[in-house]
């Protein structure tokens, strides 16, 4: 172990999952692949995920935790993979990289999961694993095509969040878990946990969404849509098939930037930047970067191309959109009728991408079945972002509803 790791290691080690390395399970072989939705097949597929604690001898204290849009596998502890950009990273190449897909590194949701903590790793075998159709590690569209040995680009399937969960079951018999204690996520990592409910009402003891909806709204998919735009219109997008050429690096800076402007709120700008220069006392009459919010945008931007995949992003963004637990059932209490998870719905006053009553939609149908629910609205000004930065609220609620559910079983 590096002295680097050694010293992260130590900051964080009250409370940390510790060192941990992302691991890989390959599925859906020829003739074997797994049929999605559109009705189209893929396979080989790879899923990248990391695990932490221990499965039980029973096999039911299993929690699965889902990303969001740029999320990974790397949830929570210090990343012990290489250090380096990564094939995944840059969108060159594949699932691939079976080399560094992360850096050393606190994963995304350090703060909620590990000893002691909102998700305790003493006490659950904890599973993140990355969504088919991303960069992080697991089978998208920069992964290599077997049928032509080059990245799919747009040749890859359209897939959507019952696909992703499709294939992360494979992963959970993989792992030899028999019953899911909780299935926990925030935005598109809520949409996935509701999923779970819904496509395997047997198997999940309950479920936290968190800070999502059953259905993304008009703005929502009109969001996605421009990002999706300015990916595609940027010179070197080239159809998808950029693999081997400038990539479309501005078009997903853009689309990062008017992302992350659905993920804060109002009053968090304002506190955050307000109105200040950056880096000068007036203003400059021209296109340079005035503001500190312009700075911080165009910082985001810049991060964001360094680890993600352009043709990902279009990917993932669309099954966001396509997401909608009411399609065929005419309604939402319909489509959660057959649920037998036990729910805690979380959402955060100032979330305008999804905010509160979409959340309350879900509760009012769980209701009308008399299904075992609780809500919690926390105010907070972090906007949709509060889900990753509200954690004292967090950790009471789902510390004490994991546990409950524990000791009630089904």
């Amino acid at each position: 172990m590096s002295s680097e790791i050694e010293m992260s290691v130590q900051t964080v080690e009250a409370g940390s999952a510790g060192l941990v390395k992302t691991q890989y399970f390959t599925f859906a072989e020829s003739p074997l692949e797994m049929e999605l939705d559109s009705g189209e097949k893929l396979g080989p597929i790879t899923i990248a995920y990391e695990s932490y604690g221990r499965l039980n001898d029973e096999r039911d204290n299993a929690v699965l935790v889902f990303h969001a849009l740029s999320g990974d596998a790397h949830a929570a502890g210090i990343s012990a993979d290489p250090t380096g950009i990564s094939a995944a990273d840059t969108g060159f190449g594949a699932e691939a990289a079976k080399g560094p897909v992360d850096r050393k590194k606190l994963g995304w949701w350090d703060n909620m999961i590990g000893p002691g903590k909102a998700i305790d790793t003493d006490k659950y075998f904890v599973v993140c694993s990355n969504v088919i159709g991303g960069c992080r590690g697991s089978t998208g569209p920069s992964s290599i095509n077997p049928a032509t040995d080059r990245p799919y680009g747009l040749s890859f399937p359209v897939i959507t969040v019952r696909d992703m969960v499709r294939a992360q079951r494979q992963l959970v018999d993989h792992l030899g878990v028999k019953r899911i204690l909780s299935a926990v996520g925030g935005s598109l990592g809520g949409m996935q946990a509701l999923q779970w409910a819904v496509s395997y009402p047997d198997m999940v003891d309950s479920c936290i969404p968190i800070a999502t909806a059953a259905r993304l709204s008009a703005q929502g998919i009109a969001f996605d849509e421009v990002g999706r735009q300015a990916i595609m219109a940027d010179q070197h997008w080239h159809a998808g098939d950029y693999y081997d050429k400038n990539t479309p690096i501005p078009g997903l800076a853009v689309a990062r930037m008017l992302a992350h402007i659905t993920y804060l709120s109002d009053e968090s700008m304002h506190h955050k930047f307000g109105r200040r220069l950056r880096d000068r006392e007036k203003y400059g009459y021209d296109f340079s970067t005035d503001f500190e919010v312009e700075s911080y945008l165009r910082h985001q931007g810049e991060s964001f191309i360094r680890r993600f995949d352009a043709n990902s992003y279009l990917f993932i963004t669309k099954a966001i959109d396509y997401f909608d637990l009411t399609e065929g059932h005419g309604g939402l209490a319909v489509a959660l009728r057959a649920v037998k998870s036990r729910f805690l719905v979380i959402a955060f006053s100032s979330d305008w991408l999804y905010p509160p009553y979409q959340s309350k939609e879900i509760v009012k149908a769980l209701k009308a079945n008399g299904i075992d629910v609780s809500y919690c609205e926390i105010p907070s000004s972090y906007g949709h972002d509060a889900f990753l930065l509200e954690e004292e609220a967090q950790t009471h609620m789902i510390r004490g509803f994991l546990k409950y559910t524990a000791r009630k079983g089904r």
